[in-house]
């Protein structure tokens, strides 16, 4: 005979079982319906009209969602790894909001990290090439982490030195009142975003602004790149080669081949 706790176990964690599967869909459409409800009552006109009745039933998801977090916390067969786990730490931080708005009712809002819980979708519903495409992407930018970060500091570099030469050339009657208000300038200009709410007035600031604005353009497909390059070098060497036609499969679970249909052997990884 399964303990409770196995049963509960299997309810909770197992996916491959119709009631784990229905629990976790019901789990899944009660985190939605949860965070609708508090998108909803952060509008002053809902709010007025159904406060009451919106607050009432943030408690109870926040009920239901504090009983499932400790039967998880029971059931799990190891309780401290959950509890440190990602899921597990969402799952946490996904009832304590409502419980700290209390004494902080701004805090209130915060409970929309709860839609981090449709995460498990993905285990839920076995998207298994989503899983793949996942780890491709993480590998890529993993893989761009060096040039990316040699990318910024050169952005960073930009922003200074600009930032500087504006405080000097306009000064503070222009809004440039000090440096790092330039350099906010700065960023703003170079991302090509542009609040409008500094300007340079001076013709020699207009034409050190027109240049950054340029060169912002220019910068924007940078990164874009390292990752994209990044991503096709993963992608290559996730590939399997077929034997008989020659053709490269990108699909790591595939086991036939595309264009002729033969069998895919899976290549050893190489030395």
């Amino acid at each position: 005979m399964h303990s409770l706790r196995e049963k509960l176990y299997v309810v909770i964690f197992e996916h491959d079982t119709r009631a784990g599967k229905a629990f976790d869909l019901a789990l899944l459409w009660g985190v939605l319906l949860s965070v609708v409800v508090v998108i909803a009552e952060s509008v002053d006109g809902v709010r007025e009209g159904y406060g009451p009745v919106l607050r009432g039933v943030e408690w109870f998801f926040t009920v239901v969602f504090s009983i499932e977090y400790l039967l998880r916390i029971y059931s799990a067969r190891n309780r401290f790894g959950y509890a440190l786990s990602f899921f597990g730490l969402v799952d946490f931080l996904a009832v304590t909001p409502t419980f700290v708005a209390l004494l902080a009712p701004g805090a209130l809002s915060l409970v929309v990290v709860r839609v981090l819980r449709l995460l498990r979708v993905f285990r839920v519903l076995k998207l298994a090439s989503f899983h793949g495409e996942g780890d491709a992407l993480l590998r890529a930018l993993r893989a761009s982490g060096p040039k990316i970060v040699v990318f910024l500091g050169a952005v960073l570099s930009i922003v200074v030195i600009v930032g500087s030469a504006m405080y000097v050339i306009e000064g503070p009657k222009h809004g440039f009142t000090n440096i790092p208000r330039s350099m906010y300038w700065a960023i703003v200009t170079l991302t090509t975003v542009g609040y409008g709410d500094i300007a340079p007035q001076t013709a020699t600031g207009q034409v050190l602004a027109s240049t950054l604005m340029i060169l912002g353009y220019a910068i924007i497909a940078v990164p874009t790149g390292i990752v994209s390059a990044e991503m096709s070098r993963a992608t290559q060497q996730e590939a399997i080669q077929c034997d008989a036609c020659g053709a490269a499969e990108s699909r790591a679970d595939a086991r036939y081949c595309r264009r002729c249909g033969s069998t895919l052997e899976p290549q050893s990884p190489s030395l």
